[in-house]
């Protein structure tokens, strides 16, 4: 299979149908990243803005991670200034303090095939955005710590930290959430095991996926 690598340098050259091709391999990333958060009506543009954004800076990516995890870093700034649109008082937004729980109720219960799906994805918008997109980034979508902290502008040491943190936290959400003992425990012991059901799962019909 041709590389991403490879698609983009013919795309760079002006071959349409190599960036065609190479957007369209990530495009259910970028749904998966945006449905999760603000749901399948706001998703839709906000995907736009993304292609359009990938589309108008090709010649700004320099290889310093994979592909895959500069698009999403690009679909990060495109929610971040989406929410912060959101917000009558925008310049307060801090993703790094607020989460997405502050912007009403989780629109993603479609997509939860069981209970303890369902409180993983709760618990996760729980997490302040920047640990919410770290988290998701990494166990989802397979970005690898330093690709993370390139894109967030810290050490790698530093970007450990903040997925332990983000762990921590999610573990702590899933067990306030979780309405019994038993539930509790199928949840936060087979953590892992949602995470790779949601990363696999194929988005709902409608979505545009």
């Amino acid at each position: 299979m041709t590389s991403d690598e490879e698609l983009l340098a013919a795309w760079r050259a002006g071959d349409r149908a190599a960036g065609d091709s190479l957007l369209a391999r990530h495009f259910d990333a970028v749904c998966r990243f945006f449905y999760y958060k603000v749901g399948e009506e706001a998703a839709a543009d906000l995907i736009q803005q993304t292609f359009l954004a990938m589309c108008e800076g090709k010649q700004r990516f320099r290889g310093e991670s994979a592909f895959r995890t500069y698009v999403l870093g690009t679909a990060r700034l495109v929610l971040l200034a989406h929410l912060r649109r959101k917000r009558r008082d925008a310049e307060h937004l801090d993703p790094i303090e607020h989460s997405l729980a502050g912007f009403g109720p989780s629109p993603t219960s479609a997509l939860a095939h069981r209970r303890e799906e369902a409180i993983l994805l709760q618990a996760l918008r729980e997490l302040p955005i920047d640990l919410q997109i770290a988290f998701e980034l990494y166990h989802l979508e397979g970005a690898t710590a330093g690709e993370l902290a390139r894109m967030y502008g810290l050490s790698e040491p530093g970007m450990y930290g903040r997925l332990r943190k983000a762990r921590l936290l999610v573990v702590a959400a899933c067990e306030r959430l979780a309405e019994t003992p038993a539930l509790r425990a199928s949840t936060v012991d087979r953590l892992d095991d949602w995470v790779r059901e949601l990363s696999a799962r194929g988005l709902p019909r409608g979505t545009g996926a």
